[in-house]
C-alpha cells in the first residue's frame, strides 16, 4: 500500500504567487511605495512568464532563460539587476511557503558606476539667495529647500514630510521622523541653515506647527512629483542643466568626505542601517574625487623643482 503524503492539490499560478507576496508585504506594513514598486516589476515579469502558469513549473532553467531575456531586451545592467532582485525576493518567499522547489538564483555582475554630484560652479548658482523683494514665494522656498538638502543630505521623502514642529531652532536640531528604514533621525543644523530657516518661517504663513515645513503654492503638503518639478524648474532658471534631488545627498556625502569628516558620523547623518552601506558610498565617491588628487599634488609640495640627473 502506498504511503500517504501531504500534497497541495490547489494549483497556484505565477500570478497567484506574486499576489501572495504582495499580501505578505502588506502584512509586514511595508510602505505603499515599496508595494507599488513590486507591482511594476510584476508587470515586467508577465511579459516573459505566463501569469496563469503553475508556479511549481518554475525552475532554475526557466530562471536562467529569463536572465537571458532581460539581457536581450534591456541595455542597463542596473535595471536588469533591479528586476532580478525583485523576482528572487518573491520566489524565495514562495519557496519558504512550500509553493516552489528551491533552486539557486543569482543576479548578474554589474560594474559600479560613479556617483553624480553637483559641481562647485553649479552649487554657487543654486545657493545664491534670490531677491526677496522681487521673487515669488515658490522661488524663495526652492532656494531654502536647496540649502536644506545640501546641508543635511536627507532624502526627498524625508524632506516633504518634515513638519514645522520638527525644527528646533533654539537647539539647531531637525527631527526627521519619516525615513527609508523607519528609524527617526536627529540631525544637527549648522547655524547658517538655522538662520535661513528662521527667516523662511516668517514668510511661511503657517496656521499650526503641525503644518508641513515645505508646501505647495496653497500651503498644503508637497507631493513627490510637484516637489521634483519645482526644483527642476528652479535649476533651469539658475542655468543649471543637471538636476536631481538625490544628487544633493551625494554632494553632501562628497563634501563631508573631502572635508575630512568621520565616516561613522556620516553614516548616522545619512540614516544608513549599517556602516558597510556608507563605506560602499564612500568607495564610489573616490572615483569622482580622482581629479581632486591630480590638482592636489602632495609630492610636488616637498620635491620642489629640483631635477634629477642620471649618470
Amino acid at each position: 500500500m502506498k504511503k500517504l503524503t501531504l500534497k497541495n492539490t490547489v494549483k497556484v499560478t505565477f500570478e497567484d504567487g506574486c499576489n501572495k507576496y504582495l499580501d505578505y508585504c502588506k502584512q509586514r506594513n511595508l510602505r505603499e511605495g515599496t508595494i507599488n514598486h513590486y507591482k511594476q516589476s510584476y508587470k515586467q515579469f508577465y511579459k516573459f512568464f505566463d501569469p496563469k502558469m503553475p508556479i511549481a513549473e518554475l525552475d532554475s532553467v526557466m530562471y536562467k532563460k529569463y536572465v537571458v531575456y532581460l539581457r536581450k531586451t534591456l541595455t542597463n545592467d542596473r535595471s536588469i539587476n533591479a528586476y532580478l532582485r525583485d523576482l528572487i525576493t518573491t520566489l524565495r518567499y514562495l519557496m519558504s511557503e512550500g509553493y516552489l522547489q528551491e533552486f539557486k538564483m543569482e543576479s548578474i555582475k554589474v560594474d559600479k558606476s560613479h556617483i553624480d554630484t553637483y559641481s562647485e560652479d553649479e552649487l554657487a548658482l543654486l545657493l545664491q539667495k534670490p531677491n526677496i523683494k522681487k521673487c515669488s514665494f515658490i522661488e524663495y522656498q526652492c532656494w531654502v529647500m536647496t540649502n536644506f538638502l545640501f546641508c543635511t543630505g536627507v532624502r526627498q521623502r524625508s524632506l516633504i514630510n518634515i513638519k514645522i514642529k520638527d525644527i528646533d531652532l533654539d537647539n539647531n536640531i531637525a527631527y526627521i521622523n519619516v525615513t527609508k528604514n523607519r528609524t527617526p533621525l536627529v540631525i544637527p543644523l549648522h547655524q547658517s541653515l538655522s538662520l535661513i530657516l528662521a527667516e523662511y518661517l516668517r514668510f511661511r504663513q503657517y496656521k499650526s506647527k503641525d503644518d508641513y515645513l515645505f508646501c505647495n503654492a496653497y500651503g498644503a503638503q508637497l507631493v513627490k512629483s510637484t516637489h521634483y518639478h519645482m526644483l527642476y524648474e528652479y535649476n533651469k532658471r539658475r542655468g543649471v542643466e543637471t538636476t536631481g534631488i538625490h544628487r544633493y545627498r551625494h554632494t553632501f556625502a562628497k563634501e563631508w568626505v573631502m572635508s575630512g569628516g568621520n565616516v561613522v558620523a556620516l553614516s548616522r547623518l545619512l540614516g544608513h542601517s549599517n556602516l558597510n552601506i556608507t563605506q560602499n558610498y564612500v568607495n564610489l565617491l573616490v572615483s569622482d574625487l580622482s581629479h581632486e588628487v591630480d590638482e592636489i599634488n602632495l609630492l610636488a609640495k616637498y620635491s620642489g623643482k629640483r631635477s634629477i640627473k642620471m649618470n
